[in-house]
């Protein structure tokens, strides 16, 4: 699937912490906890708890975020649709990682296990 240049912009120029909230605010209303959402986010790209609350402190962007992450080479082991994206057919890599944490996030508020979502074999 091949997303829009605008769409591609708007993603890669968004903060982190503009986001954050929303993450937060979605699996809480679940049932689920910060500290679940910070492993998700921890396998996902590396950043623990810390590296998280200083990400949201500097306002990275999503570019930024994704350029200092390093991503779980199992994060292609995401599949599905999120935000009305089939997530294996993205062909822009940011927007890509973007919809992997979208993925992940929804997941978690979904009630799956941590060990499906963190993709343990």
């Amino acid at each position: 699937m091949t997303t829009t240049k605008t769409h591609d912009q708007r993603i890669a120029t968004m903060t982190f912490a503009a986001v954050y909230p929303h993450y937060v605010t979605k699996i809480e209303c679940k049932g689920r906890t910060q500290k679940e959402l910070a492993r998700v986010i921890e396998w996902l790209t590396g950043f623990d708890n810390d590296d998280i609350k200083n990400l949201i402190a500097e306002q990275v962007t999503f570019a930024t975020f994704f350029k200092r992450a390093k991503l779980n080479p199992r994060a292609k082991l995401i599949t599905g649709t999120i935000c009305g994206y089939r997530i294996e057919d993205i062909k822009t890599p940011l927007t890509k990682k973007v919809r992997y944490l979208d993925k992940l996030v929804d997941e978690l508020a979904k009630g799956r296990a941590l060990e499906k979502i963190l993709r343990v074999e």
